[in-house]
C-alpha cells in the first residue's frame, strides 16, 4: 500500500491564511508592518533561487522586504557593517544572511552580529540556547517546519521514537531540542545519528517518525525504515538526469519510490519541507514584529 503524502506545499497554504490574520491585527494595533531584510553576498545560482522566493513571498503577505545584494568580494567588514545598520532599522524585524557565504567572510561571526531579537533564522547562540532549555523566541525554521507538518498531518511526535539522521545546526541538533521538551506535541525519545553512527540502519528501523538531514541522495533506502513509518525527508540534492531539459533534477535523502512502499506517510521532494522552510521564516519575522509591539497571538501550532 503507498504511504500516503504530506504535502508541505499545501500545509503552507493553511500558515499563511494564519500568518495574514496576525499582518491585519499588527496594521490594526499599531499601523506598522512586518520587516524582513536579506543579505544576498555573490552570486551563487541555488541562494539566488532561495532569495527570489522568500522576496516573492513577503509580497504576497504584505510584509515589507529589503534585499541587500553584495559583491562576491565583499569583505567581512562590509557584511558585517550591512548587519549592524539593519539591526538598527526600525522598519526591519527580521534578518536574515543567505548562506553559503564566500570563504573570506566569517560566518559564524556574521551570524552572531545578528541581533538576537532579529534572528529569525533562529541561529544565534542565544536563541539556540533558549530553546536548549525549551524557552525559545525563535526557532529555526526548517525544524519549525516540520514539527508543524508534523502536527497538521495528524503524526504528532508524543511518546514515539524519533530517528533524526543528520547532525548540523540548522536541522538536526535544533530538531532533537525540540522534540525531547516537555510540551505539546514533543514529548519523544529522540535518538540523533550521523555518519559515524554504527549500525545505523538497525537504528533508524526502530523508529516510528524517521526525519532524513544527512545530505546524501537517496541514502535512505527501504531496508532501513520499518512498515509503518512516518518519514520526513529534508534533503534536497542535485542529480544528473539526462531527460531532463536543466540536465538533473531534485531528488532527496530518501529513496522515495521504494521507502514508499513501506512507510506510513513520507514528504515528497521537492514540495515537502521546503514550502514549510519559507513559510516558517515569514512566521518568524511576523513573530518579531509582534514582540517588539508587545502582541500577543495564537502559536503556529495551536
Amino acid at each position: 500500500m503507498a504511504a500516503k503524502l504530506i504535502s508541505g506545499k499545501e500545509i503552507a497554504k493553511t500558515v499563511y491564511e494564519h500568518l495574514k490574520s496576525r499582518i491585519k491585527i499588527i496594521k490594526k494595533i499599531c499601523g506598522k508592518t512586518p520587516g524582513l531584510a536579506v543579505i544576498l553576498v555573490g552570486n551563487n545560482p541555488a541562494s539566488q533561487v532561495y532569495v527570489r522566493m522568500k522576496t516573492k513571498m513577503c509580497e504576497k503577505l504584505g510584509i515589507l522586504s529589503e534585499h541587500i545584494e553584495l559583491a562576491g568580494s565583499a569583505s567581512h567588514q562590509e557584511v558585517i557593517d550591512n548587519v549592524k545598520k539593519l539591526n538598527n532599522n526600525n522598519d526591519i524585524d527580521g534578518i536574515l544572511v543567505q548562506l553559503p557565504l564566500p570563504s573570506q567572510c566569517g560566518e559564524n561571526i556574521i551570524l552572531n552580529t545578528i541581533s538576537p531579537d532579529k534572528d529569525v533564522d533562529g541561529f544565534h547562540p542565544e536563541n539556540m540556547g533558549n530553546l536548549l532549555i525549551g524557552k525559545p523566541k525563535f526557532i529555526p525554521c526548517t525544524p519549525l517546519g516540520i514539527w508543524v507538518m508534523l502536527k497538521q498531518s495528524g503524526y504528532s511526535p508524543e511518546g514515539k521514537h524519533v530517528v533524526i539522521v543528520g547532525r548540523s545546526n540548522i536541522v538536526g541538533k535544533p530538531m532533537f531540542s525540540i522534540l525531547c521538551q516537555k510540551t505539546k506535541y514533543a514529548n519523544a525519545t529522540v535518538t540523533l545519528c550521523h555518519s559515524r553512527t554504527k549500525n545505523l540502519p538497525e537504528i533508524t528501523k526502530t523508529a516510528d517518525i524517521l526525519i532524513a538531514a544527512i545530505g546524501r541522495p537517496h541514502f535512505i533506502t527501504k531496508e532501513m525504515v520499518k512498515p509503518g513509518t512516518v518519514v520526513v525527508d529534508v534533503g534536497i540534492n542535485r542529480v544528473d538526469d539526462s531527460s531532463s531539459p536543466r540536465g538533473y533534477k531534485l531528488v532527496g535523502d530518501v529513496d522515495f519510490d521504494e521507502v514508499s512502499k513501506a512507510a506510513e506517510a513520507i514528504t515528497p521532494v521537492p514540495g515537502g519541507v521546503g514550502p514549510m522552510t519559507i513559510a516558517m521564516l515569514m512566521n518568524n519575522t511576523i513573530l518579531s514584529c509582534e514582540t517588539k509591539h508587545g502582541i500577543t497571538a495564537p502559536s503556529i501550532l495551536d
